[in-house]
């Protein structure tokens, strides 16, 4: 008792000296509240079979709790949405991740700010570009008759069906990702860029180091604690694939590795009205993640002593 009364005192104290930066931060905790905690309440949908007359406290309890969830499993399709899912995300980590990371550290050496800020403006640009404004460009220069397919018919005498063949909705994706996210991505490197110390860079001109040594030996060793979090990051929304540009990009002939869990909860959770199938599938994502994100940051905190918490 006496140990808890230290502590709220030592805590009413912080408070009453910070009082200023708590009220900054009460407008970001009662939007994370409202907006992010008050949902949860919603996940008690994946333990009923919901009725939208009834409300979550109305509808009854699904007889097993994980009825819903076992009916997920017990599809032909559970299968092959989660595999799907996992090689589309790790297939773009592997391929895109590095990507910012080298564009950053290219940019870093050009000089000139004028010149500098116009390639960075020029490459996060892409960034707010809507997803059915991305797709629709895929879709026109994609087509048959289109400025790919032109190229590829000069060389193999023949146009290919780029937007709706399976073996190309994976590149097609992973490449159009890279244009969208490239620039965005690199500004947190640029940032770790330009927080290193001029004297680094001073002593290894000093002691005769190139621009690729000081690259190798001080820029990479000293933004590689961010790219590890970021990595962490990633891994841990591996199972998180938005549905928006995968679902507008999928076409019939498409869908065996098109399909996701996030596109197939759409279509047979809410276009079904499955409410509870969907939260369900979802919360299924949601804790497979959590489990992935732990550990890949314990690894990370073992292996390089760099982690999030």
């Amino acid at each position: 008792m006496v140990r808890v009364g230290m502590w709220t005192k030592k805590v009413k104290k912080k408070i009453q000296h910070n009082w200023r930066l708590y009220v900054l931060m009460l407008p970001a905790i009662v939007w994370l509240a409202v907006f992010a905690y008050y949902p949860m309440y919603g996940l008690l949908i994946a333990f009923k079979d919901f009725k939208a007359a009834s409300g979550i406290v109305g509808s009854p309890w699904a007889q097993p709790l994980w009825k819903h969830f076992a009916d997920f499993f017990s599809t032909s399709v559970a299968r092959t949405v989660i595999v799907n899912t996992i090689a589309l995300s790790l297939l773009t980590i592997l391929i895109s991740f590095p990507i910012p990371i080298i564009f950053a550290l290219l940019l870093n050496q050009v000089r000139g700010k004028k010149r500098r800020k116009a390639i960075q403006t020029i490459s996060y640009a892409p960034y707010f570009i809507s997803n059915v404004v991305v797709v629709s460009i895929l879709n026109v220069i994609c087509a048959p008759s289109g400025f790919v397919n032109t190229i590829i018919k000069g060389l193999i005498g023949h146009p290919l069906l780029l937007m709706s063949s399976a073996e190309y909705f994976r590149p097609l994706y992973i490449i159009s990702n890279i244009w969208q996210s490239m620039g965005f991505s690199a500004i947190v490197y640029i940032a770790a860029l330009a927080g290193i110390s001029p004297d680094y860079y001073e002593a290894a001109i000093m002691d005769g180091a190139g621009k690729f040594k000081r690259i190798l030996y001080i820029d990479i060793p000293l933004i590689m604690p961010t790219a590890i979090i970021m990595l962490i990051l990633m891994v841990g929304n591996v199972m998180t694939v938005g549905y928006e540009k995968v679902y507008l990009m999928q076409a019939g002939t498409n869908t065996q590795v098109s399909e996701i869990i996030s596109t197939y909860v759409y279509k047979v959770g809410l276009q079904n009205a499955q409410y509870s199938f969907a939260t369900a599938v979802g919360l299924f994502n949601a804790v497979v993640n959590f489990v992935i994100l732990v550990i890949a940051n314990q690894i990370a905190k073992k292996v390089t002593d760099v982690s999030i918490f």
